[in-house]
């Protein structure tokens, strides 16, 4: 769909996405990667809807000195860093800027790392199809960071997965990626929040609960797969054995 659709939340929106990625379902090869933190719910219902791992990618934009809201670019775990056409020397922005906030934004991922995570090792990526998540795209900046992050770890497909997007950042989006999936690309587009009829803040707190959950549901489905091959030779020695 390609309207102006606006949706009821994070959650719904996860969910009807999840069903334009109904090809990667129940597939061990495939991980949802959530963008914390407002990614976290959409790629949430996205995973349990598919039936797949679910793990995090944080990236943090890089806000413009004096004018925040405005990307110059972004950075990923790992040293990734991702800056838009014209950055440094941009509206008189100087590489010493963009270093002081690129440190700044850096020392937040590592926060967020240890909060969400804790001692919980980062999923392996290599070989496998990444679907990467967020509750929508604006300048693309963010989203590119997290693109860099999961091929340097060797992803072997790169999935953009987002509810809404402008355009002209869809279209860009599509060029760099292995698919682009976006349920709205609509005209007039402002700033993501605007698609959504509730849109409160997610908190640090539902982002460790949703995390949890869903770790707790991974762990579960491990443990009954590794259980079938013991069940199934318990069974072949008891028909030998003719009981």
């Amino acid at each position: 769909m390609s309207d102006e659709v606006r949706f009821k939340n994070r959650a719904q929106a996860g969910q009807l996405l999840a069903q334009r990625l109904g090809m990667y379902a129940h597939r061990p090869d495939v991980v949802v990667l959530a963008l914390p933190r407002g990614g976290v719910p959409v790629a949430f219902a996205v995973a349990l809807a598919l039936g797949v791992e679910l793990d995090l990618l944080i990236v943090r934009k890089l806000g413009m000195p004096g004018q925040e809201e405005y990307a110059m670019g972004a950075i990923g775990s790992g040293g990734v860093r991702y800056l838009q056409p014209g950055f440094p020397g941009q509206m008189g922005v100087t590489a010493a800027q963009i270093d002081a906030v690129t440190a700044r934004e850096a020392a937040e991922i590592v926060r967020r790392e240890r909060k969400y995570r804790g001692n919980r090792p980062p999923v392996a990526l290599r070989g496998r199809t990444v679907v990467l998540v967020d509750d929508g795209i604006a300048t693309g900046s963010t989203m590119m960071a997290a693109v860099e992050v999961a091929r340097q770890h060797g992803a072997g497909k790169v999935v953009v997965a987002v509810p809404v997007a402008p355009p002209d950042t869809a279209a860009d989006m599509a060029q760099r990626v292995d698919q682009f999936v976006c349920l709205s690309t609509p005209l007039f587009f402002r700033a993501v929040s605007q698609w959504y009829r509730e849109f409160d803040q997610t908190s640090d707190e539902e982002v460790q609960d949703l995390l949890a959950m869903a770790w707790r549901d991974q762990a579960s489905r491990h443990a009954n797969t590794m259980t079938k091959p013991d069940e199934r030779n318990q069974h072949e020695a008891n028909d030998r054995r003719g009981t």
